[in-house]
């Protein structure tokens, strides 16, 4: 369960960022997660439930916004979203391996507050 780590390591960016700016606690979370990333968000949900105890992040809510998988037609130069995971332009049939979206991961943003 890679995301366990990845939650962690996410926590502990987020953690040093609030404290560099004098928060006293984290309250959001939001994090981008693209359909391709390979992670599972019920298990990143599950390993932030656990590891924000105890930390200043501990009644923290966690928002994950998942970002779709958008290809691009080199010969239609278009934008598609592929129906599977054979990148077929729906307009011209060609094959494509340009992914322009969904292989995110990052953490897109922490609301923090300065009062405990």
């Amino acid at each position: 369960m890679h995301e366990v780590s990845m939650m962690q390591n996410t926590l502990d960016i987020a953690i040093a960022q609030a404290q560099q700016n004098g928060a006293k606690k984290i309250d959001l979370l939001t994090m981008n997660i693209g359909e391709l990333s390979g992670v599972i968000p019920e298990a990143l949900e599950f390993a932030f439930d656990v590891l924000i105890q105890g930390t200043m992040a501990q009644n923290a809510q966690l928002e994950i916004k998942t970002i779709p998988v958008v290809c691009h037609c080199q010969r239609c130069d278009r934008n598609f979203q592929p129906e599977g995971y054979i990148f077929t332009c729906p307009q011209c049939q060609q094959v494509t391996t340009d992914v322009l979206t969904g292989t995110e991961l990052e953490l897109a943003s922490v609301v923090v507050s300065d009062y405990d």
